[in-house]
């Protein structure tokens, strides 16, 4: 099939999204397959600070008393005063394909969908699919139970707690979320859109990583660059509620709309040697995978949220750590520093300004160069990969 670029845009007009013709389009994905899209672009002109046109993509979340929920992801797009937002939508509301998966199921449960070997509750947990999590179903429902796969992880899953056919591909166009992947190893983020020497490098990226999508190109005129077109990006941290902002050069990036999807039980475990209190401690702030992000948030309840430092605060807490501070460079400091090697399960890591040795990020080692962290808006708490993000410190506070 050729594929072709679609000029369009959205307008909204009481509450239903109308295609029309659109001046520039450029091709992203949905659900980590490419489509034809319109492209706003923020122009920076030399010794300008304006921006002509600017687009941000927020989700927002609401929680009632049976489980939280993640609102329609949109872009704003902002011209003079006025704002229009834009969600993914589909014309045809009988027949919404979802590009990146044959047959979508969503996990619809308040943390974590188990994923067993068999379908039975005796069954063997291979994996685990956070609340919103994408998979394809492999087999109808069977007796309650259905055959998925998710990430890594192929397995049964309780039927009753997925949502399927078109009302999981209507819900997939509200929750997926805008993505940069890093396509390259050592993928820098910037403090500003240039390559200039001049502009402080916040951090470096390590491929395959993604980072949330603030603005999709932010194109730079008016001087020499080796790469004018970037993409504004949001880095963890506990600084605001939108995290460190930051700047990619588009070439280095794929971005696309994903949802969330499963763990392994292997990408859950712990290394060897690892104390009882360490392997509880780990285990229990794997509990909370999925659970919401809050900046400034310091509770676990379906309606509340945490941040990267104040969830390692309340899972210190629960094991007698009571005097551990609340932001995460003050963290940092109370406790021994120690090595990459030294490293075991529970220890903290923390991240930041690569440029100045800022810290505003924290997260916990769980084992097999894995940790745990509360990212963000998108994720909530997530695991990652140790160097998701150039680690700056190591530090101890289990003393066994």
């Amino acid at each position: 099939m050729d594929k072709k670029l679609i000029k369009f845009s959205l307008i909204f007009v009481t509450g239903v999204f109308i295609s029309a013709a659109s001046a520039m389009a450029a091709e992203i994905a949905v659900a980590g397959y490419p489509y034809d899209k319109a492209e706003t672009a923020i122009q920076i002109d030399k010794g300008k600070k304006e921006t002509s046109k600017e687009t941000s993509l927020s989700t927002k979340s609401t929680s009632d008393t049976k489980k939280d929920e993640i609102t329609s992801s949109s872009i704003e797009s902002t011209k003079s005063s006025k704002t229009t937002k834009y969600t993914k939508t589909n014309k045809n509301s009988n027949e919404i394909p979802i590009p990146g998966f044959n047959n979508i199921g969503i996990a619809n449960v308040d943390t974590n969908l188990l994923i067993r070997e068999k379908p039975s509750e005796n069954g063997k947990i291979v994996g685990k699919m956070p609340k919103d999590a994408g998979c394809d179903i492999l087999e109808p429902d069977k007796d309650g139970w259905t055959k998925i796969k998710s990430g890594n992880a192929t397995g049964y899953v309780k039927s009753e707690y997925l949502i399927v056919g078109q009302e999981a591909s209507k819900k997939a166009l509200t929750i997926a979320n805008h993505i940069a992947t890093a396509n390259t190893d050592g993928l820098r983020v910037r403090t500003e859109p240039s390559s200039d020497e001049s502009v402080e490098i916040l951090d470096y990226v390590a491929k395959g990583e993604e980072l949330l999508v603030l603005d999709p190109l932010v194109v730079v005129y008016g001087e020499e660059h080796k790469y004018n077109k970037w993409v504004k990006v949001s880095l963890d941290g506990d600084d605001s509620e939108t995290g460190t902002i930051g700047y990619v050069a588009k070439d280095f990036v794929n971005l696309s709309y994903k949802l969330a999807h499963a763990y392994t039980l292997e990408e859950l475990e712990l290394g060897p040697g690892v104390s009882s209190l360490r392997l509880e401690l780990v285990n229990y702030a794997k509990k909370f995978l999925g659970y919401p992000y809050k900046w400034g948030g310091n509770s676990f309840s379906a309606d509340g949220g945490v941040d990267c430092s104040g969830f390692v605060r309340l899972v210190y807490k629960k094991y007698g750590y009571t005097n551990i501070p609340r932001v995460s460079r003050e963290q940092a400091t109370s406790g021994k520093t120690i090595s990459k090697s030294d490293l075991k399960p529970g220890d903290l890591v923390f991240y930041g300004n690569n440029s100045t040795g800022y810290i505003n990020h924290v997260a916990i080692y769980i084992g097999n160069n894995k940790v745990i962290h509360a990212s963000n808006k998108r994720d909530g708490i997530k695991i990652s990969n140790l160097t998701y993000r150039k680690p700056l410190k190591y530090v101890r506070y289990i003393n066994d």
